[in-house]
């Protein structure tokens, strides 16, 4: 049975003044699919993830999110998916029970719902020893780990990841790959990873897509970009070589 699509971008264009950030964008993610979405700094990627999440209007074409219009859609879109930006923002004077309940009200979850829901991802996520300590003084990991808590106080169906390792030491990177991997696992939640950790995202990926100068220049399994840019041969290629060959080539 074929999977069902679950983001679809048609000709998605977003210019900013003079400037365009992301051009005739047009890629699928299937539902079940942790999708790794490659490209440096500037290729339009965040751009993207907001148009996405409806945060921004494209200048051009179409989206769908599970079947629905961020532009015209944006709330319904936001009830289903979860966004995890670059920089988590928390009140630091808050402990994380706290900044939790916080969100789960304005998910319009119910008191005694969102108590039990907040153990559990507390537990969940790794911090449930941490769950009175002021987040101030949480290290980056531990904000990410929080993070993940309060995009999943909603039950998302999609997760919007944008470079959720960043900042973090290599042993800390590895687990969060690992819990984003169980994600998708184990609770069937659809994932689009931002990420410049190629190896970890050639680890936990079903396909990857390549954005260079706000154009997507490949899509596709790890090993059909490899056979499109190396040819057939006994060598298995790393995401990392088949990335600086499309860069190198742009």
């Amino acid at each position: 049975m074929e999977a069902s699509t679950i983001i679809e971008t048609v000709n998605l264009t977003k210019h900013y003044n003079r400037q365009t950030a992301v051009k005739d964008l047009s890629f699928k993610v299937n539902e079940g699919e942790v999708f790794g979405f490659l490209g440096p700094n500037g290729a339009g990627k965040t751009t993207t993830l907001l148009m996405l999440m409806g945060l921004s209007h494209p200048s051009g074409g179409s989206a769908r999110v599970c079947g629905l219009d961020p532009l015209r859609k944006p709330i319904e879109v936001k009830r289903i998916a979860g966004y995890l930006p670059e920089n988590v923002g928390f009140y630091g004077d808050l402990d994380a029970v706290q900044n939790l309940k916080y969100v789960a009200s304005l998910n319009g979850i119910q008191t005694d719902k969102a108590s039990e829901k907040i153990d559990e991802l507390l537990d969940l996520v790794g911090l449930k020893q941490d769950a009175r300590k002021k987040v101030g003084a949480f290290s980056r990991g531990m904000k990410q780990r929080l993070g993940f808590a309060e995009v999943l106080i909603k039950d998302p169906k999609l997760l919007f990841l944008d470079e959720p390792t960043i900042g973090l030491d290599p042993d800390g990177a590895l687990r969060l790959m690992e819990f984003i991997k169980s994600l998708n696992r184990d609770r069937q939640i659809t994932v689009l990873l931002s990420s410049h950790n190629l190896y970890q995202v050639q680890k936990i990926s079903h396909r990857v897509g390549i954005m260079i100068h706000g154009e997507m220049v490949a899509e596709g399994t790890i090993e059909s970009l490899a056979k499109e840019k190396f040819g057939v041969g006994q060598k298995e290629y790393s995401l990392e070589e088949i990335y600086m060959k499309y860069f190198q080539e742009v």
